[in-house]
């Protein structure tokens, strides 16, 4: 059967190393291997039972209709208020969108401002997706080498040097996926000062502000009200496969994306929405926060352990649950060593390439959202591991 041609802009999204190991780790398990997942990023813990409680309410009483594309006008009070009780910023209401997820989000904001020959500056090393969202309404994401020195992100300086003609915004992330590290919030006011001084936008990637652990609360959305941020309730709320999210825009841009997501999404699901409202319960939030603190502890076992083996860690991760290590002084290439721990020692750890080009080939993501007992469990794997 022959088929039409494919549409070209696929050859610009990359595959995801992290499906493969994750599709040969099943494979091992399959037949009857004990594997450890320190891969995908996606926390342990599951939904609050307030939460799945009032999914089961919503269910029970039919609400399961359409809602407006924008959200249920009680779940975008309920970030605002979640703003202004956490951070201390008065958010309205009106400027939160309802999202499927991040990635909803993120699809919003590049339908809204990317089109073909758009530059958007990033990090390298980033979370793969970013760069690929751009990519699929035709824009560039350029990929801007950053080392420990800068904490694997974006500084003013660079993104001066490299704003060119082209060039119509930035995509960050605070903290970031692969490396669990923050902009410092001052450099984050001087990277958007240059924004706004150049007419770009700024587009900050929040899904993991609420699992900080060396900071004081912060949002970008403290930098002014053209700065645009995105959130999720998979991380903090621990809601991954429930698919909600949201996208704080300026008030202008409100109508534009309210017509996007009519047509892309019509909205989120409802019964998630109806849920999310019981992440902001007081009992809730008690609970995140408790999950928040052992995510700590875990980050606080794994990076001397890991620096034990022989790996180096250049930065302290002070957010998310990933920890970005050199494992230069261990083997020559990171995705080959990343299969051999898979295949002989049953842990299950990301090569760089995942997350750019630069320096790839010596760094691997290790996600730390499992349980103690299994962080020890794969340490004491790897410790045989690196002794054969």
């Amino acid at each position: 059967m022959n088929f039409s041609p494919l549409a070209s802009r696929l050859a610009n999204i990359a595959p995801f190393h992290v499906m493969e190991l994750a599709k040969m780790a099943a494979a091992l398990e399959r037949q009857g291997r004990s594997i450890i997942h320190m891969g995908i990023g996606e926390p342990d813990f599951t939904a609050a039972p307030l939460v799945i409680e009032a999914a089961s309410r919503a269910m029970a009483e039919g609400r399961t209709q359409y809602t407006s594309a924008l959200g249920l006008p009680a779940l975008r009070e309920a970030i605002a208020g979640h703003y202004l009780d956490k951070y201390g910023v008065q958010v309205a209401p009106e400027r939160i969108i309802v999202t499927a997820g991040a990635s909803g989000a993120l699809l919003l904001a590049c339908a809204a401002l990317v089109e073909q020959g758009t530059e958007v500056l990033m990090p390298d090393p980033s979370y793969p997706c970013n760069r690929h969202f751009v990519a699929a309404f035709e824009g560039c994401a350029k990929m801007i080498p950053s080392g420990p020195d800068a904490r694997f992100q974006l500084t003013d300086a660079m993104v001066r040097a490299n704003w060119g003609p082209a060039t119509r915004g930035v995509l960050l992330a605070s903290p970031s996926n692969p490396t669990g590290t923050s902009i410092d919030p001052a450099e984050l006011g001087r990277i958007v000062g240059s924004i706004r001084a150049r007419g770009g936008f700024t587009i900050v990637d929040e899904i993991y502000q609420g699992l900080s652990y060396d900071r004081p609360p912060f949002t970008a959305l403290s930098l002014g009200e053209d700065v645009i941020v995105i959130n999720s309730f998979s991380k903090y709320f621990n809601m991954t496969g429930w698919r909600l999210g949201w996208l704080v825009v300026p008030e202008r841009l409100v109508p534009h994306m309210e017509k996007l997501a009519q047509n892309l999404f019509i909205c989120a699901s409802a019964i998630s929405q109806y849920a999310g409202l019981a992440c902001f319960d007081p009992q809730s939030l008690a609970l995140f926060e408790e999950r928040k603190a052992e995510f700590k502890r875990r980050r606080d076992y794994i990076v001397p352990a890991l620096t034990d083996l022989g790996f180096r860690v250049p930065v302290m991760p002070d957010g998310a649950f990933y920890v970005y290590a050199d494992c230069s002084q261990l083997a020559s290439d990171a995705d080959s060593l990343t299969r051999d721990m898979l295949e002989q020692a049953g842990v299950v750890m990301v090569p760089g390439l995942d997350f750019g080009s630069h320096a790839a080939r010596q760094y691997i993501r290790i996600s730390y959202a499992t349980t103690l007992e299994n962080l020890h469990e794969a340490v004491h794997r790897l410790e045989k591991y690196f002794r054969r």
